[in-house]
């Protein structure tokens, strides 16, 4: 993620071509200036010439704002900067479950924190259960309408049954997993989009809703199992995925 918006910033000249660098890879001579735990969980930015570093969302700030000096009034504006400061936290602690990446051993890593991620789960519980209760409408001709709560219980409830799993069968990943999961959830639902999209424009067959929620679904599942290969989880969790889903259904059917 760091290095699409630092790119960004290259391409647009807000940094020179070699003004960014991972903080894997900081330059010896720059090192001694540099929290490195910090900038793992912040991005550092270094003024080489007086040795100045800042961290985080003020980085961004300095950036954009001597490139774009309209907005440098908005960045001093203190309430503006405590509500960007939470949200590029939000981001930072749970970009590695955002987009998972293989990491090499004793690497630095960015630092875990319980209550964003619990905030992340959270949000992405909330988005996917809205997105699906929408969604549902589409599929009344194959699955039978619930209540307008139901799409939050099932994920809700696949949270706490996954989570139980995962902590018996891999306590330590506890929190890894489930992050991860429920992006996974959170990239479906928002795939979903498309659908209630073409539902608005077109007047289409009501199986071709069913057909993209199944694919929607099949490439969720293959995310799964690649995103517990990264985790080094097998396959027990992607099946259980599965097997929560497949009751839910048989459930639904029977209620």
């Amino acid at each position: 993620m760091c290095e699409v918006y630092t790119k960004a910033f290259v391409q647009t000249g807000m940094l020179a071509v070699n003004g960014r660098e991972s903080y894997q890879h900081t330059p010896a001579q720059i090192c001694p200036l540099v929290d490195q735990q910090r900038a793992a969980n912040e991005i550092a930015l270094v003024n080489t010439e007086s040795g100045e570093v800042t961290y985080g969302i003020k980085s961004l700030f300095k950036i954009i704002g001597h490139a774009i000096p309209f907005f440098k009034p908005l960045f001093a504006f203190r309430p503006f900067i405590w509500l960007m400061t939470k949200i590029y936290a939000f981001i930072s602690y749970n970009r590695k479950v955002i987009i998972p990446a293989v990491t090499k051993p004793n690497a630095v890593q960015p630092s875990f924190k319980l209550n964003y991620r619990i905030a992340y789960l959270l949000f992405t519980w909330f988005l996917t259960a809205f997105m699906l209760t929408k969604y549902a409408y589409l599929l009344t001709d194959f699955v039978p309408l619930g209540g307008n709560y139901r799409e939050y219980f099932i994920c809700g409830g696949q949270i706490v049954f996954q989570g139980f799993l995962i902590n018996i069968y891999k306590k330590e990943k506890l929190w890894d997993y489930l992050g991860h999961m429920m992006t996974i959830s959170f990239a479906g639902s928002l795939m979903l989009i498309a659908g209630l999209v073409i539902n608005q424009l077109f007047n289409l067959n009501p199986i071709f809703y069913i057909l993209y929620f199944l694919m929607v679904a099949g490439l969720m599942f293959l995310e799964h199992i690649r995103r517990s290969k990264i985790l080094k989880l097998g396959w027990l969790m992607s099946i259980t995925w599965v097997l929560y889903r497949l009751v839910v259904l048989a459930l639904i059917f029977t209620a």
